[in-house]
């Protein structure tokens, strides 16, 4: 009788009762209590089951989105790259945008000459607008060739209308330079070399010092196979007292922009044959045709191009679209070259003023251009042979 009391199980009643306090508190009243389940069951498990079930996504349907994903992500990417190449362009050429010069001429049968032209650029150069190296770019479209024809920069012009007071070929981008800017500077070289070279000059460009090493770091450096190993000096008088500043060595050199630039220009080096505009031209050329197979041609190119863009906008000029560039991008490595040597083709001489000049051999005047004219005419005309595979060397035995 004094026993603890059993507790007796709740009615119904006490539970609606113990519900509403469990609401007054801001409880869920159907959660689960020490008194048992909820009262109403699971209402998330009765809403999940009589919501309709979700259809699965078409397979039609997805490939419909990521058609459109892409095309808007191609759009956005062609708008933006227009831009940039847009904005490139208007650096650089006279040209517009939207131009192409070169695209019917080269699907054409007439060859397409091209003048490239490098030049100081910066006062600290000495010579800043004079042209260091030209060299003609000529392309055979019909047979898919082309010829570089480096011009000695001390070729001596007389008797041309825009040098009337003569002097070295080099002279006439800076004298054109003086009278109307950088467009004036590429048509008074490339009227000039067309007149002496008998050749229809289509179009040039020109690059600086600085750009020409821009673009060689921009690719990351450019390899090179180097003959002769040779040592080097910026000036004439360190060179007769054998103070070199520099070297090259034999066979295979991987040159970053600043070595390439110093490879190409150096004139006073430990080896006669290295001393010449002649050899530098052919080291320009191996440098031009390094670059060439960095950047490749065509769309594949896309990545390098841009990067290049960046690196020349301060330091090209042309005629040219930044389309036809893309263009001649596939045409810079030579399949030969004519060489203006002394003896066959060139006499050396002085001129009034004592410098180092040379002219036509055969000439009977200064201003008489007609042999290096038929020279030239010759040459181009002969065939570029196609380079035979040799034959793989089979095991002994």
């Amino acid at each position: 009788m004094f026993g603890r009391r059993a507790h007796a199980a709740p009615t119904a009643r006490a539970r609606r009762i113990r519900a509403a306090a469990q609401r007054d508190r801001g409880r869920e009243p159907d959660a689960p209590t020490p008194w048992g389940p909820p009262a109403h069951g699971d209402r998330t498990a009765e809403a999940a089951a009589s919501a309709p079930a979700r259809k699965p996504l078409r397979p039609a349907r997805v490939i419909g989105i990521a058609v459109v994903l892409v095309l808007a992500i191609v759009v956005v990417g062609s708008v933006l790259l227009w831009q940039r190449v847009s904005a490139f362009n208007q650096k650089v050429s006279s040209a517009p945008m939207a131009s192409s010069a070169l695209f019917g001429p080269l699907g054409g049968t007439s060859r397409v000459n091209v003048l490239m032209i490098g030049y100081s650029g910066e006062a600290k150069h000495g010579g800043t607008y004079l042209a260091d190296s030209i060299n003609i770019l000529s392309i055979d479209p019909v047979a898919n060739k082309t010829t570089l024809i480096p011009i000695p920069r001390d070729l001596w012009i007389q008797e041309i209308r825009e040098m009337p007071r003569g002097g070295k070929v080099n002279e006439a981008f800076a004298d054109g330079w003086a009278r109307g800017g950088w467009k004036e500077a590429g048509k008074a070289e490339t009227s000039v070399v067309s007149q002496v070279t008998g050749l229809t000059i289509d179009h040039w460009l020109a690059i600086d010092f600085a750009g020409l090493s821009a673009v060689v770091d921009a690719v990351d450096g450019v390899t090179v196979e180097n003959p002769r190993a040779f040592a080097y000096t910026w000036w004439e008088d360190a060179c007769h007292a054998k103070k070199w500043s520099g070297s090259f060595g034999k066979g295979t050199l991987h040159l970053d922009g600043t070595a390439a630039l110093t490879y190409t220009r150096v004139r006073y080096t430990s080896v006669s044959a290295e001393s010449s505009d002649f050899a530098r031209s052919v080291r320009q050329q191996r440098v031009l045709a390094a670059l060439r197979d960095k950047l490749g041609a065509g769309i594949g190119a896309l990545g390098p191009d841009l990067a290049l863009m960046d690196a020349l906008g301060s330091h090209l000029k042309t005629d040219l679209s930044a389309m036809d560039l893309f263009l001649l991008s596939g045409h810079l490595h030579a399949d030969r070259r004519i060489e203006l040597k002394l003896g066959p083709v060139l006499a050396a001489g002085r001129n009034s003023a004592g410098s180092y000049i040379l002219f036509p051999a055969g000439a009977t005047r200064l201003g008489d251009y007609a042999l290096l004219r038929r020279y030239l005419a010759r040459e181009l005309a002969k065939p570029i042979p196609t380079p035979r595979p040799s034959a793989s060397p089979t095991a002994a035995g």
